[in-house]
């Protein structure tokens, strides 16, 4: 996926080019951006012709905040809670973990949609800098 890679790739160079992401936090912001899209592939324009998604990056001091906007199904992206581990691992179930990844790393997930398509923003407080 040509788009998964892209916005990998944004993520990471925004985050070398921000002064006090750590490396965690970018990887967390990636497979967050990586999980939401999958499922908007996946789920979203399932019976569809593929559309588009359109990532806003907005990074602060005190926060990163991003934005995934698709023109697909809406899903709305409750908490699901810790995937059945057990079940997952007989059935040979390989789904169901990337809503649950997105959650336990972002502090807030807020979704809305309307005419202008469905988004899906999630965001990730950044600790206070010390001034020298």
């Amino acid at each position: 996926m040509a788009t998964i890679i892209a916005f990998r790739a944004l993520i990471d160079r925004a985050c070398r080019e921000q002064p006090g992401i750590d490396p965690d936090t970018c990887y967390d912001l990636k497979l967050a951006v990586e999980e939401a899209c999958t499922n908007v592939v996946t789920h979203g324009y399932a019976g569809m012709n593929p559309g588009s998604i359109v990532l806003c990056l907005e990074l602060e001091p005190h926060q990163i905040r991003v934005t995934l906007t698709d023109f697909g199904h809406a899903f709305e992206p409750y908490d699901p809670g810790l995937p059945d581990l057990e079940a997952s691992l007989d059935e040979g179930l390989s789904h169901g973990f990337g809503l649950h990844l997105i959650y336990q790393t972002m502090d807030e997930i807020h979704y809305e949609t309307g005419e202008a398509g469905n988004h899906l923003t999630f965001v990730r407080r950044l600790p206070a800098r010390q001034e020298p």
